[in-house]
């Protein structure tokens, strides 16, 4: 019986090594030290490694400094690492009308059924012209939706500053629409989330039921391009 333990064993180990293997890692971004706020130059930036965890190989690639997003299959690509208190700053624009995406924060990066999008708080990243095309019974959504709304997803509650429902939606519309860059930053302390786009803060929410976890970048639907993203940890 021992012997045919051993190779079996081994079976497991490769079927689990091809599995990882199948799982798309790149990377973009960097992590900033805070010291080096503070004009200490001794700590390099680190790269921030990504692995897809629902998506396909051609779903995301990178050309040059930015990261491109095909949009489809809708899914997720995560940070290698786990985020608690930190400040992320990146730069996105949608080549769509109407395109969806988002980035999550504290997140479990484990894709709920039926929607294959995980758990945690979203940022959301949506063109203009969403809110046009999805009119139901005559009433269009409020154009403050497109402009960086902030909610728990996936079961994850929140406190909205500015609420919308469950939802906290931007006090003022300061989002650029299709082909034109966007500005996020997003600072995430104790369970508190305080967004600026494009160099105004305009939403936030606080006690967070989650407050520690990955970053995921969304793919949904819609070809969306990153640049620039970079993350300071905070203490």
């Amino acid at each position: 019986m021992k012997r045919y333990l051993i190779p079996f064993f081994f079976l497991i180990l490769y079927s689990t090594a091809l599995r990882a293997q199948d799982k798309k890692t790149l990377s973009f971004g960097s992590e900033i030290p805070l010291s080096t706020l503070n004009g200490n130059t001794n700590i390099k930036a680190k790269p921030i490694q990504w692995i897809d965890v629902n998506t396909s190989p051609e779903t995301w690639f990178k050309q040059k400094d930015l990261l491109i997003c095909k949009g489809l299959p809708i899914g997720v690509m995560r940070s290698e690492k786990m985020y608690e208190n930190f400040i992320l700053h990146v730069e996105w624009k949608h080549m769509e009308a109407g395109g969806n995406s988002g980035v999550f924060i504290w997140c479990d990066a484990v894709p709920q059924e039926g929607t294959r999008l995980p758990a945690g708080v979203e940022v959301q990243m949506l063109e203009l012209d969403w809110v046009n095309q999805h009119i139901r019974d005559g009433v269009k959504p409020p154009i403050a939706y497109v402009h960086g709304e902030l909610f728990g997803a996936g079961g994850v509650t929140t406190i909205p500053d500015n609420p919308r429902g469950e939802r906290s939606k931007s006090i003022e519309n300061r989002a650029k629409g299709k082909g034109e860059w966007n500005t996020y930053e997003v600072v995430c302390v104790d369970g508190t989330v305080k967004l600026s786009v494009n160099g105004k803060f305009v939403n936030g929410v606080r006690q967070s039921s989650s407050s520690k976890g990955y970053l995921c970048l969304e793919s949904e639907g819609a070809e969306i391009h990153f640049r620039n993203l970079r993350i300071i940890e905070l203490p």
